[in-house]
């Protein structure tokens, strides 16, 4: 009898226009105030705002204009070897004596440097072109330090005049000292083979390394100076290392980027 009322009620006033309408919860207008407005600050932020992106790449320090592998020009044994690696040496300075069949020859530095690696024992016999050392071309040991970074060649084009750079020097613990400072000074147009950047660093083993994923292109980084430090320049720690830093010493790069807004992501 109770439902039969209810209906009979129902077809009297069947559009119910006497009783109050809910259209939403108020829970569910604190949600909708909430999505509109992060939706608006993330539209603002996307045209507005700026991400800032690195690319890694493998680094060594050098002393900025290169090494060079010095030869032998003449056939024979070597008798003595006049050089010790790492002393400075000036241009035409003596490195190795060689017997031949015509009488002693001495085979000398093409351009001053240090000698970063001698190929040649006492007692060896060599052939003409032989390697017998490599010699980085610096002309004093104060001449300050560079850091190349072999970039990918599809991020080089990308990269910032100026770019500030940070270097993971392989010698130094990263979690006591931090890392090494530094901008770019130079991008170079084209990429690099193996043979071009052994030929740079007077290292083969180096060229293939820096090109078993393709031939990149070389980054040249100036190190930032500081009179505080030990090393003589900056790092993310206020003293750095308690030693000089020296060439020829492996690190990796991490270069920034131009800050990019979000938007020019969505945009062709």
């Amino acid at each position: 009898m109770q439902f039969r009322q209810q209906a009979l009620a129902k077809l009297q006033s069947p559009e119910e226009l006497d009783l109050p309408v809910r259209f939403a919860r108020p829970q569910g207008w604190l949600v909708l105030t909430v999505t509109v407005v992060a939706m608006a600050a993330a539209s603002a932020w996307a045209v507005t705002g700026s991400v800032t992106s690195t690319v890694g790449a493998p680094a060594i320090l050098t002393h900025g204009e290169g090494s060079y592998v010095l030869q032998s020009p003449v056939a024979g044994q070597v008798t003595a070897v006049l050089a010790r690696e790492g002393e400075q040496l000036p241009a035409n300075a003596p490195v190795v004596k060689v017997h031949t069949s015509e009488g002693d020859s001495v085979v000398r530095t093409v351009a001053a440097g240090r000698v970063t690696e001698l190929a040649a024992a006492i007692g060896q016999i060599i052939q003409t072109g032989t390697n017998v050392a490599s010699v980085e071309k610096v002309a004093h040991a104060s001449d300050p330090l560079y850091a190349t970074v072999y970039v990918p060649a599809e991020n080089a084009a990308a990269i910032p005049a100026n770019a500030s750079v940070d270097l993971t020097v392989q010698s130094v613990p990263t979690q006591q000292y931090g890392v090494l400072r530094g901008h770019v000074k130079s991008v170079d147009r084209a990429p690099q083979s193996a043979q071009q950047i052994a030929s740079f660093l007077g290292d083969g083993q180096l060229g293939e390394q820096f090109t078993k994923k393709g031939r990149p292109v070389a980054v040249l980084v100036r190190l930032d100076k500081s009179s505080g430090t030990k090393s003589g320049y900056r790092w993310s720690s206020v003293d750095g290392p308690p030693f000089a830093l020296t060439s020829m010493t492996l690190a990796s790069g991490s270069i920034r980027m131009a800050d990019q807004r979000p938007v020019d992501w969505l945009l062709p």
